[in-house]
């Protein structure tokens, strides 16, 4: 298989995501070798190398992780990392992953983003440690919080927009970021955010889910940890759960490794398998639900009921300017927000091509009124939309004809 450096210069995003994580071709095996189910693996003499028990790694992980640490950080690959998934290291420990390359980044793969989102959280953070959390970040976060504070861990909160977290920055162990943030979709300085908490002693960890790989690379933006749910648009069918943590650094690599181990949050190898399969069609996914994202955004503008509207992409969003600084593409995510919490429950069913259903990144579009979970501080009428792979004017003209369909006296 060539590599990006025999060929005759940087290869595309698709032709990335088509090729990632393969191994070298072998005569009569496939392309992309298939789930392995493996509880233990045959293991004579002393336990160094190699693949021992199915908590610590499995090979159907270890093509996956490649892939996502080429998508993450295509830069830092060097041919043995492309190429390596069949091979093994005589001088692993038993408890390790699987071998990789002693430089470039490594990725670790889970069962969910939330359990990749904590293995970050709860490895590098201790009893006295001070962490800052965005206040307007996953619903989840909150919980998070509660348990960080109970473990005597310090949680201060500031919003993403304005860069807003540097003002709570001082003596904090961890920063996490996430941007664009879910579900208001305001952006920061991801840049100017690394440079002060590193500054400062502090790790930087951001959550890249809505962005994905190919929209933004928190890694080249010098970020410690990138990390995201699998679940969304990485993958983009919206069967299965699936989370990672790529990072560049080899002792906080092992830190979330080793915490991995002790949770068992491990994911099945039908999930990785089905997870790495789908990668292959990441950049086309993308440039369509981006591409009908933005129609989506551009019609809404002009509606008189919608307000609040919010999509990176727009050139007049509060976020553009910045998001276009380090952003290779702006999500497939719109948010926006109808009068009452009765006019989006009517749009919401007046939808034909769309499900109302929660998650995004699917190539089925869906939308929900965000309120009914209670963890997001948004008004009744806030609706997060997912845009999916649909003929874009078909997409919009539904969503047009619900906002009418919707409508009534009262607005």
């Amino acid at each position: 298989m060539t590599t990006e450096s025999e060929s005759t210069g940087p290869i595309g995003d698709g032709t990335r995501a088509v090729r990632a994580g393969l191994p070298e071709p072998v005569k009569h095996e496939p392309t992309l070798p298939g789930p392995v189910f493996a509880a233990h693996f045959h293991l004579p003499g002393d336990p160094t190398g190699g693949y021992a028990y199915g908590r610590d790694e499995n090979p159907t992980w270890t093509h996956l992780e490649r892939a996502i640490s080429e998508l993450e950080a295509p830069d830092s690959q060097t041919p043995d990392s492309r190429t390596a998934s069949s091979q093994t290291s005589d001088s692993q420990a038993p408890d390790s992953a699987a071998p990789t390359p002693s430089e470039g980044v490594e990725t670790l793969v889970f069962a969910s983003g939330m359990a990749a989102i904590s293995a970050v959280l709860f490895s590098q953070l201790r009893a006295g440690d001070a962490v800052v959390l965005p206040d307007d970040g996953y619903q989840v976060l909150p919980l998070v919080s509660e348990q960080l504070t109970a473990y005597g861990i310090e949680v201060r909160t500031a919003p993403t927009g304005g860069d807003a977290q540097l003002d709570v920055l001082d003596g904090a162990k961890l920063l996490w970021i996430e941007t664009p943030s879910n579900p208001g979709l305001d952006v920061c300085d991801v840049r100017r955010l690394v440079e002060a908490a590193h500054a400062r002693g502090a790790l930087v960890a951001v959550d890249n889910t809505l962005a994905t790989p190919l929209g933004q690379r928190p890694l080249e933006l010098g970020a410690d940890f990138s990390v995201a749910s699998g679940t969304k648009m990485l993958t983009g069918h919206g069967d299965i759960l699936l989370g990672y943590v790529a990072c560049r650094d080899a002792e906080l690599t092992a830190s979330v490794r080793r915490w991995r181990k002790i949770v068992g949050a491990i994911p099945g190898p039908m999930e990785a398998w089905l997870a790495h399969r789908s990668l292959a069609t990441l950049q086309l996914r993308a440039d369509r639900q981006n591409a009908n994202a933005l129609a989506l955004a551009e019609a809404l503008r002009d509606r008189p009921e919608v307000s609040g509207l919010r999509y990176p992409g727009l050139p007049d969003d509060p976020s553009h300017k910045i998001a276009a600084q380090q952003m290779r593409r702006f999500g497939c995510v719109v948010s926006f927000t109808l009068p009452t919490r009765a006019r989006a429950e009517r749009f919401l069913e007046a939808l034909r091509l769309v499900d109302d259903a929660t998650s995004f990144g699917g190539v089925r579009s869906t939308a929900e009124r965000r309120r009914r979970w209670g963890g997001d501080a948004v008004s009744e009428g806030f609706i997060r939309f997912s845009a999916g792979a649909e003929d874009p004017a078909d997409l919009v003209a539904d969503v047009l004809r619900a906002l009418d369909e919707s409508a009534d006296s009262a607005g």
